[in-house]
């Protein structure tokens, strides 16, 4: 489940910028392809999810993940079961939490176009740390959101090739974005086509 999530957080933060980029086509210069990747990493075991969407500042990565890292899924519920506004779920929502189903620990790099590029990351714990990315260790990101979910020990499944692409395409079939799974042979493989048509009838 969390992979379906995190898929279509990274399609909702694409359509976003898309949408943007109609009225004000700067938006998109940084990076102008629209895509979601997701590349296993047996060495660390990690499962990256990056796509080139609309990206988060310093203060919607507090506020739309420290929220819910906080708060955790079932506090997020009550709040709304109480009237809370649903816009509170930010990008991410409770879908960016199912991450933690998997993972001991999840870290966040995300370069938004009014900001600077941030890391956010949390263990399960619910404290969580956001900082200017000096370092870049998972590299620049130009636009967009890469989410790095560090795997539990009995969750390294999601490393395996099969299984990964299986998942793909079964969650892909309703995003219009191009996914690319990149496999451990360190050769890019295009798993799904662009959903065109989809997109067409919305």
């Amino acid at each position: 489940v969390f992979l379906r999530e995190l898929i279509s957080n990274a399609s909702d933060a694409l359509d976003k910028i898309r949408y943007e980029s109609i009225t004000d086509p700067e938006k998109v210069e940084a990076q102008p392809d629209f895509f979601i990747k997701i590349v296993p990493d047996k060495t660390n075991n990690t499962l990256t999810i990056e796509d080139s969407g609309i990206g988060m500042t310093k203060n919607e990565l507090v506020n739309n993940l420290g929220t819910i890292a906080k708060s955790g899924t079932k506090a997020f519920m009550e709040a709304m079961a109480a009237g809370g506004d649903m816009s509170m779920i930010g990008q991410f929502g409770v879908g960016f939490y199912s991450a933690y189903l998997v993972s001991d620990k999840v870290r966040v790099i995300s370069k938004s176009n009014d900001d600077e590029q941030y890391v956010w990351e949390s263990a399960a714990g619910g404290s969580f740390t956001v900082v200017k990315d000096e370092e870049q260790v998972h590299g620049e990101v130009k636009r967009g959101t890469k989410i790095v979910c560090f795997l539990k020990e009995d969750q390294t499944e999601f490393l395996e090739e099969r299984r990964l692409k299986d998942l793909v395409k079964k969650h892909s079939e309703f995003i219009g974005f191009p996914i690319e799974l990149y496999v451990e042979k360190s050769s890019e493989k295009e798993v799904t086509d662009s959903e065109d048509e989809e997109e067409e009838k919305k």
